[in-house]
């Protein structure tokens, strides 16, 4: 819809246009109620002012025309029709007309001082269908065009708007109503796409575990086995690790949200759900435990906290020793993440990351610590040799403003 949505509704097909009034089917269900009160006011106000029309039987008729149209007008516009639009457009001539016709069963005398004869109360609802139908810049169009269809026919053209509230109480209908219209839209539409991406999201995250239980144990088996072997196998066992990380890279990248897919609330155009990007990382021989809801970073940031991970994770595969698994937990405490990498693997001697670093290795110093430290974080790490070795990594989701982070 766009903002008047006037322009929107006729823009629309039969097929778009009953996807959009679902939006709005209470609203169109009410107003036939409201519709049929009024009929009602008028037929009563009728009652009472009979004995003052000059053609009495001329107003009997057109009051039962009036009747039968209120019938025909409700039944038509309760239903999800792409005649909907050509029954609001006959009403607004229907309620021009009627009000016309009080001139021809009353004197001057009396239709100058008073209602006409469909009553300000009924003509209100062809402006109520306008309103629903096209938004506020329509209603506000319905009630100004009816206001003056009223105004020329009891022969009352002046700007007090203070002595005859026709023209407000339809002009601010119509606004209302409008305004109603196109909210209830708006939420219609939301609440269809947060649906369809939920379904889409609960997809491609039972794919993705179908996948690892199948596929993904099955070419890290052949690569394990394929390296233990050695000759022949070892360019077999490569093969299928290149495989087994391109299909987990693939899987992460269908599971994270894009920052525009609103998938998830998000707190700014380039946050991103963590828990995806370390869900890539599980394997046969890695655990990933995150919590049950998003974990929203910054993307840069996020990537970089991925990368310690992964970093962490491929020194435990080279160092940790054979069968050493590995477990990576993500906590949210609000402002920052902690993110804990630990395995169960051989561990090192101490001063080994010294040396390691005097011979010109950087995975620890660079990768890990030096990642770490240009987001503003912390990096611990407990080394138990025999035990295994634990990084505790604490970094804030949003760059502070401080340092290069």
């Amino acid at each position: 819809m766009s903002r008047g949505g006037t322009a929107a509704v006729s823009l629309l097909g039969p097929q778009e246009d009953r996807k959009d009034s679902r939006a709005t089917e209470p609203l169109w269900r009410a107003a036939q109620v409201f519709r049929l009160a009024t009929l009602v006011y008028a037929v009563s106000y009728q009652v009472a002012s009979v004995s003052d029309y000059t053609r009495p039987t001329l107003s009997w008729v057109l009051v039962a025309l009036m009747a039968v149209w209120s019938g025909l007008a409700a039944v038509g516009l309760s239903r999800n029709t792409a005649a909907r639009r050509w029954l609001v457009a006959a009403d607004q001539v229907v309620v021009v007309a009627l009000m016309a016709s009080t001139r021809l069963v009353s004197d001057q005398d009396w239709y100058s001082t008073h209602q006409t004869l469909p009553t300000t109360l009924w003509a209100t609802n062809a402006v109520i269908s306008a309103a629903i139908l096209g938004g506020p810049w329509l209603g506000v169009a319905s009630g100004a065009a009816i206001s003056v269809a009223s105004a020329l026919v009891r022969g009352q053209i002046d700007l007090d708007l203070w002595r005859d509230a026709t023209a407000p109480i339809l002009v601010s209908v119509g606004l209302a109503l409008g305004l109603a219209a196109n909210t209830a839209r708006r939420s219609h539409a939301q609440l269809e796409r947060a649906a369809r991406l939920t379904a889409a999201a609960e997809e491609r995250e039972r794919l993705g575990r179908e996948v690892h239980d199948g596929v993904l144990q099955v070419l890290a088996y052949v690569r394990r086995r394929g390296t233990e072997i050695g000759g022949p196998t070892l360019e077999l066992a490569t093969l299928a690790g290149e495989q087994e990380v391109a299909l987990r890279e693939l899987i992460s990248e269908q599971a994270a949200p894009s920052p525009a897919s609103g998938r998830y609330p998000q707190r700014g155009d380039g946050d991103v759900d963590l828990r995806s990007l370390l869900r890539g990382e599980a394997s046969t021989t890695v655990s990933v435990s995150a919590p049950a809801v998003p974990v929203l970073m910054a993307r840069e940031r996020a990537a970089e906290v991925a990368a310690v991970v992964r970093t962490a994770l491929s020194n435990v595969e080279l160092h940790a020793g054979g069968g050493a698994k590995a477990y990576v937990l993500l906590e949210d405490i609000g402002e920052e993440v902690i993110v804990s990498v630990r395995d169960d693997g051989v561990g090192f001697a101490p001063g080994r990351l010294a040396e390691a670093e005097a011979e010109g290795r950087m995975g620890v110093s660079r990768s890990i610590l030096g990642r770490v430290a240009d987001l503003g974080g912390t990096a611990t790490l407990e080394n138990a040799p025999g035990e295994g070795v634990e990084w505790e990594i604490r970094v804030r989701k949003q760059a502070s403003g401080k340092g290069r982070a």
